[in-house]
């Protein structure tokens, strides 16, 4: 069975083997629908609008919700801060489920 890899980003090529997202509501979309997928590589600035920390709350809720307890990623996101951000909240969640 083929791993489901998510990549957020609005800008960069998408790696081979990985399914697309651009921004927020398409991140949104796809975990509703597909559940969440085996890896997610996160950007954090994505244009206008909602960025990759916040797709990164709406996952924690997501598992909460749903009893995950791990979240495999990384973060590509060029944005010191916001990469921090988003690990922080990840590992943390990670640790602490």
């Amino acid at each position: 069975m083929q791993s489901k890899r998510l990549y957020l980003d609005d800008l960069r090529p998408t790696p081979e083997g990985f399914e697309r997202v651009y921004d927020f509501k398409e991140f949104v979309n796809y975990i509703s629908q597909n559940g969440l997928p085996d890896f997610i590589s996160f950007d954090h600035d994505l244009g206008e609008g909602k960025t990759g920390l916040d797709c990164a709350k709406f996952l924690v809720e997501y598992c909460l919700d749903n009893q995950i307890h791990k979240i495999n990623f990384q973060v590509h996101s060029q944005n010191p801060v916001g990469k921090e951000n988003i690990e922080f909240l990840l590992k943390n969640f990670n640790k602490n489920h």
